[in-house]
């Protein structure tokens, strides 16, 4: 029995060499606690397809050693005070860490725990009465903390769609739990996950229906068509939620919902049978030959690497180009001694765009697929490309290209610094801008607009391409599961260059399309260009809460989504006062290339901060709520704020915010803070 550790690989998640799609299911808690014998349940569990459990506690022995037994992975839950302001009451946080290295150092070597959730669904005017910034931050400290006591185990937060800003920046993963009955709603809310976890692989943490409402059959018919579109849609994985109609919380048995695979009674329903069938990822080989390009010039320290990744692909209808664009080392030789079924094609020094048509030119296939000779393609790559070609919608289509872990200091710094080459969306699977690096195009679509142009040389052609293709009416489509592993620059003088070079050809393109930039020479993009990072609140943040905080799915209002954190392992003073000055240097260097003009810095517009506020903590009786207190106040006068606002309600220069603290049993508890005069309530 296979007992390897579960990592993450890219977007998804590998044991050994092999890759794993998470199918997990969650267990508990339980009226009276866990049962006495595991057996019956887990049994069932595996016949089911399911490998791994997720839980709201921390597992013990006792469940980790069956669960062991049965060939199931474990995913603990630590469970603390995040239904209550944990700032304001500092030991409940402090609790929080004691209880996650207690537990920690009883089971973090044993081979059934794959990881921990270090939260679950904070509620969202929590959040906001916390500051969503500190509330993040007191995340990544649990994570944090757990990667230093078990550094082989996966850490995250099941975060829900009321909260999207608030991914830790230190996950290993990004959880969401998503409740959506429609097969369209949830596949377009898939794809937009893809883009808030950014680099990391996606789970759903919680997916389920209610058959106390909905019935049986439509459970399953929605538990089929969600495990499939999760699979199809490249998460790394799925969790149904939940094992059985028992469930005990805040201090009771709730017997009003039923979200159970097997009911009360230990009877399964017919949802366990529609999960047991294994959900069909899209790996399967399509017709017509892809004719893969690789450009190269002096690459003979790094093409062997990137030929060979190439020659592991599943997709075996494929050849392998490579044009050797004027070197003068080993290149072509790598390339004929140990390659044979490779096509090299020898050009005197053209130039990348030269080098890119010259690869067209020798193309068998209708469809031509471009790496660089620094990236390693997944396994994967065409296999997840080739179904939204064949869709017909897109003509061109690209994946995200990830930088493997950084070697050394200063390429951990490059991988967190700005201008990496990226895509850029238009939504969530339309994009405006396919890097290079990891593009498909049809044949069709790269004759009709007459190939790359050759006046672009080492940067900017891919740019000019896909301008070129959207304004002859082609369309760019995103698969998030189609990734290529990109080495950014080893160091910070190599990644300089390469940055005055992206400045030249900005010049160039400045001249060509004029439309897409500003007067100060600026990219005028659509869309959003994507960073590699998870969509996490900073400071400055503005985010979409909706009318006095309701919005069932709140956001960040950017344009720029995040960049990569700096890898852990080279985090040091030195090195964050490193990056901040890349990160100040590289859009002057650029802009002073481009246009020979500098902007050292920007004049902000002073915050006008408000008077401190004065917090009260008032008991909630008689099923009375926050939401029933806001309307009770806005028939008053009061009027709700501005949908980013970080109040509820105005009633001239006063404001108030509002919140919600559960305990354990299910005593409730209104945090109201107020700047200005304190409204009048009624709380009987």
């Amino acid at each position: 029995m296979d007992q390897a550790r579960w990592q993450t690989d890219g977007k998804f998640f590998r044991a050994g060499k092999k890759r794993v799609w998470i199918k997990a299911v969650t267990y508990g808690p339980f009226p009276g606690g866990w049962p006495a014998m595991f057996e019956a349940d887990f049994s069932q569990m595996v016949a089911a397809g399911f490998n791994a459990l997720r839980l709201y506690e921390m597992a013990d022995m006792r469940l980790l050693d069956a669960a062991e037994a049965h060939g199931l992975k474990v995913f603990s839950g630590l469970k603390w005070g995040q239904n209550i302001d944990f700032f304001a009451r500092p030991r409940m946080f402090s609790a929080a860490r004691i209880s996650l290295q207690n537990e920690l150092r009883m089971t973090a070597n044993h081979p059934a725990l794959a990881g921990v959730y270090v939260g679950n669904e904070i509620p969202t005017d929590l959040v906001r009465w916390m500051g969503p910034e500190r509330v993040r931050q007191a995340l990544e400290e649990l994570i944090a903390l757990g990667k230093e006591l078990a550094p082989g185990l996966l850490f995250a937060y099941a975060n829900y769609p009321s909260t999207e800003y608030l991914e830790p920046g230190n996950a290993d993963f990004t959880a969401f739990n998503v409740y959506l009955e429609n097969e369209s709603a949830f596949q377009c809310y898939l794809r937009r996950l893809h883009h808030i976890a950014g680099d990391r692989p996606l789970v759903i943490s919680e997916f389920g229906l209610d058959t106390h409402r909905n019935g049986l059959d439509l459970q399953a018919q929605t538990l089929s068509w969600g495990l499939q579109t999760a699979a199809d849609l490249e998460t790394a994985g799925m969790t149904i939620y939940a094992w059985s109609d028992r469930w005990w919380n805040a201090g009771a048995e709730v017997l009003d919902w039923s979200f159970g695979l097997i009911d009360r009674a230990g009877m399964a329903k017919p949802g366990l049978a529609a999960v047991s069938r294994r959900p069909v990822p899209p790996l399967r080989v399509e017709d017509g030959l892809v004719s893969v390009i690789v450009c190269t010039r002096n690459g003979a320290g790094r093409i062997a690497s990137c030929l060979a990744a190439l020659e592991r692909i599943m997709d075996r209808n494929f050849q392998i180009i490579v044009v050797d664009d004027g070197s003068v080392d080993a290149t072509a030789r790598i390339v004929a001694d140990h390659f044979p079924r490779v096509l090299l094609v020898r050009l005197k020094a053209a130039g990348l765009s030269a080098a890119r048509n010259a690869g067209a030119e020798a193309a068998l296939g209708e469809i031509l697929a471009y790496t660089d000779d620094d990236c390693e393609v997944d396994q994967e790559w065409l296999c997840r490309i080739r179904p939204l070609l064949k869709r017909g919608l897109y003509q061109a289509v690209c994946g995200p290209n990830l930088p493997p872990a950084p070697e050394m200091w200063q390429e951990a710094i490059v991988c967190a610094a700005p201008g990496a080459p990226s895509h850029v969306m238009l939504d969530d699977e339309e994009a405006e801008h396919l890097p290079g690096c990891s593009l498909v195009v049809s044949k069709a679509a790269f004759l009709a607009i007459g190939g790359f142009d050759p006046q672009f040389q080492t940067a900017g052609d891919d740019v000019d391409f896909c301008w070129r293709l959207r304004d002859a009416g082609f369309r760019l489509g995103f698969v998030a599961g189609a990734f290529v592993w990109h080495r950014r620059r080893p160091s910070l003088a190599a990644y300089l260059r390469q940055q005055r070079g992206y400045g030249a050809a900005e010049r160039l393109l400045m001249a060509k399309h004029p439309q897409h930039f500003s007067q100060v020479g600026e990219t005028r993009w659509q869309g959003f260009v994507y960073g590699g990072g998870p969509i996490k609140v900073a400071a400055g943040s503005i985010i979409y809460h909706g009318s006095m905080g309701g919005a069932g799915y709140q956001s960040i209002v950017n344009r720029m989504l995040p960049l990569r954190d700096l890898d852990a392992k080279f985090v040091t003073p030195f090195s964050r006062v490193v990056l901040e000055l890349i990160t100040w240097i590289q859009p002057r260097l650029r802009a002073w290339v481009r246009n020979r003009k500098i902007i050292l810095w920007q004049r902000k517009r002073p915050i006008r901060l408000p008077e401190l506020p004065e917090d009260f903590y008032l008991p909630l009786r008689n099923g009375l709520t926050r939401e029933a207190i806001l309307m009770q106040l806005t028939e008053k006068g009061w009027n709700p704020a501005n949908e980013h606002a970080a109040w509820d309600l105005e009633y001239g220069d006063s404001r108030i915010l509002t919140a919600t603290e559960r305990g354990d049993s299910g005593q409730a508890t209104l945090l109201l803070r107020v700047w200005g005069k304190a409204p009048d309530l009624h709380l009987e």
